[in-house]
């Protein structure tokens, strides 16, 4: 909630205050943040190892974000879809779903962006 006693400045950092603790809470109690983070670190330690371009590494940390973006909205919606109705409903389970879309979409598009980074580096290998 706004202070309407903070000025610009300190209304920013105020909201920084809030965003890490999102940030936090998402990262320790989210499980589908984790195993994303995982996989992120996983890609991370393959650009390195496949010595990978500066374009790719650019393009490899805007799929981690996006994922991650992803994952962090659709727990976002789910919280409160919970909280509005917390038993079961039809309508309810359909937003949930729709929700869970979002990072689905995002986490294939980052296999096809790693598909496209790796699987030539790979096949050099072979």
């Amino acid at each position: 909630m706004k202070n309407p006693n903070d000025g610009f400045l300190r209304g920013r950092v105020r909201s920084l205050k809030f965003a890490f603790k999102g940030l936090w809470i998402l990262m320790t109690t989210e499980d589908s943040i984790k195993a994303q983070l995982f996989f992120a670190l996983i890609a991370t330690i393959l650009g390195f190892v496949f010595n990978i371009s500066e374009m790719e590494w650019a393009v490899q940390c805007l799929a981690i974000g996006l994922v991650l973006v992803a994952e962090a909205a659709n727990s976002a919606i789910e919280e409160v879809a919970d909280f509005i109705h917390p038993e079961f409903h039809v309508k309810i389970g359909l937003i949930k779903d729709i929700a869970a879309g979002a990072p689905t979409f995002a986490a294939l598009i980052s296999l096809i962006i790693a598909g496209i980074i790796y699987v030539p580096k790979i096949s050099l290998l072979l």
